[in-house]
């Protein structure tokens, strides 16, 4: 990969594809925006307690089975730096899809002026996280809310290799549309790559105009290994 930095490397993406796949399947898997020797700094700071403000045992509370760390102020500079990347590119996603189903809410350009709002409703612990399952783990299907405001749109990007590192461990995403049943997907990432997807909701064209439908995420089973992932969850937690 380029050593271009992140901001480069995220304008490289065709982000008309990736609103266009937003809106017809519901995510958007990018090539890998993170190099090998950036992975492996990310999954190397797992250890090190200094860098996280909370750690979750998901089988303590039967989210699944597995481990997940919130980063700590100030954040590490390279989880910053795509926080900020991505929300700006992901607003003007976010407010035609607040427009589409009828919702008030707007949002601004700049996370800054997004993490103000938050912390104005008590919403003011950073949610960015490292997420860790070894073989057996796995993540129940959830949506991640942390109090009143929610940013619609999050990213996951893959730290380890999958078939190198480990085996199974698919990303999985379920939409629930009214009246019918659920759809599911599991995808699998290189590492380095990012998916985006919906927090919760996302609008669907219907014949009477768009419609709101339900979305959740999730891991399958691990099978074999360590897989590590990066989370950016764009709103703050109370």
């Amino acid at each position: 990969m380029s050593r271009r930095g992140v901001a480069a490397r995220l304008d490289a993406l065709d982000w008309d594809a990736v609103g266009d796949a937003l809106d017809r399947v519901r995510y958007a898997v990018t090539p890998p925006i993170l190099d090998a020797d950036e992975c492996a700094a990310l999954v190397r700071m797992y250890g090190d307690d200094r860098r996280f403000r909370s750690t979750v045992d998901m089988g303590r509370y039967r989210f699944g089975e597995g481990e997940y760390r919130y980063f700590a102020e100030p954040l590490p500079p390279l989880v910053a730096e795509l926080r900020v990347r991505f929300f700006a590119r992901l607003a003007p996603l976010a407010n035609r899809w607040m427009e589409a189903l009828g919702a008030a809410e707007r949002f601004p350009p700049d996370l800054a002026g997004w993490l103000a709002r938050c912390a104005a409703k008590g919403q003011q612990r950073p949610t960015p996280l490292l997420l860790r399952y070894v073989a057996g783990g796995f993540n129940c299907l959830h949506q991640d809310i942390y109090g009143a405001l929610a940013f619609p749109l999050q990213v996951t990007i893959a730290l380890s290799q999958p078939g190198k590192d480990y085996d199974g461990g698919e990303f999985l995403l379920v939409e629930q549309r009214p009246r019918a049943q659920s759809r599911g997907e599991a995808l699998v990432l290189e590492r380095g790559a990012a998916v985006i997807f919906p927090n919760r909701h996302r609008p669907v064209s219907g014949a009477r105009g768009s419609y709101r439908v339900t979305v959740r995420h999730g891991v399958s089973r691990v099978r074999a290994g360590e897989r590590l992932a990066l989370g950016i969850i764009f709103h703050d937690a109370e």
